[in-house]
Parts: structure tokens; sequence; C-alpha cells
């Protein structure tokens, strides 16, 4: 990681009008370039696409946010299993740090997930990402698993669209308070809510 980038943990309801600005703005840049319909719901203010954060680490340089993790506790259903977890999601860097890395990111949230005492981090990622996450993966205790067909809300609902969408994402597991064999069995998995 570079020496010049900061990192700062806070809760949802610490952050200033003005940090939602430049938040909104960080991921308008670089959610932007991979279509805008990517960039669309960082209009404005919002800093958030789906479900909103309750804790996020952000990174900070001098030309200022640098990279960015949301976390959400929720409890999606893995099977037939309900299963607690700390969602990690809204993750991006500033395409001039590309090297950054997902896995600053997470080593960020490290300590507050076992302050949370959640037994898993959860996440999902495009599957273009693969290699970029099976890479991550071999430095630590991240499971990827592919062939998992997930389920969200949309994030508001709409008289022209289902109101539930099923992706096949890479899904991301993370032990936090328990063991990788403690992860429920099943092929599907449902957010019960909007991703993250």
């Amino acid at each position: 990681m570079r020496a010049d980038v900061q990192w700062r943990l806070c809760w949802e309801s610490e952050l200033e009008l003005a940090e939602h600005v430049e938040l909104a703005e960080f991921f308008r840049k670089t959610y932007g370039p991979t279509g805008a319909f990517n960039a669309k719901p960082f209009e404005g203010s919002q800093s958030w696409a789906g479900a909103r954060p309750e804790l996020r680490a952000i990174a900070y340089d001098a030309s200022g946010v640098a990279a960015h993790m949301g976390l959400l506790r929720r409890f999606i259903k893995v099977g037939t299993t309900d299963q607690l977890v700390a969602e990690l999601g809204l993750y991006g860097v500033r395409p001039d740090l590309e090297g950054l890395g997902i896995g600053h990111s997470i080593q960020a949230m490290l300590p507050v997930l076992r302050e949370l005492a959640v037994p898993f981090a959860f996440g999902t990622v495009r599957p273009a990402l693969q290699k970029h996450i099976e890479r991550f993966g071999r430095n630590g205790p991240v499971t990827v698993v592919s062939e998992i067909s997930v389920r969200s809300t949309l994030p508001h609902a709409r008289t022209d669209l289902p109101p539930t969408r099923v992706e096949d994402p890479l899904v991301i597991i993370l032990p936090v308070g328990r063991p990788i064999s403690d992860w429920p069995a099943g092929t599907t998995i449902d957010r019960n809510g909007p991703e993250l």
C-alpha cells in the first residue's frame, strides 16, 4: 500500500453532507468507465447504490478519496439456512491507484469485523474480476465460490421491472468468527434486500 494513503473507518451517521458529495463524485468517476448506468445511482450527493452501508472504510490521499469499501450486517439465506453476515460491497479504487487492491480494503475492515463478532463476511463481484479476486484469495483465508445464484431485491420498487433479480456472480466468503467449514451448504443465496 502506498505510504501516503490513510484509512478512516466511520459509521454512516458520522458522515457529513460534504463527505457524501465527495464519495458520490468518487463513485461516478470510478464506476462510470464501466458504463454510464453504473454511475447513475451516484447522482448529486448519493454515496450508495443499493442498500446503504452502516460502516465504511475510506482511504484518502492528497487527491481525496482513494478507495472505499462498505459494510452492512444482515441475515442472508444460504440454501434453506439463515446466516448472519457482514456484507462487504460498494468497493472502489480510484483508477490511478489500481494497485491499492481489495486486500487492503479488507485488511482495514478486519478489526471492525472482529469487534462486530460476525461469523462471516460475504460479498459478490462480477465474474470479470475472477483473476483479481483469486489472486487476493491466495494470500488469506478468503474463499471464492462460483455457480451460486444470488437473489436481491431492487433498491427501488418500479412498475416496469420485477421486484427481484437473480445473478450468478462470484461469491466471496471470509471467515471471521467461525471456520469456513461452518458456512451453510447451498447453491442459492437470497440477500433478502438490495445489494450493498
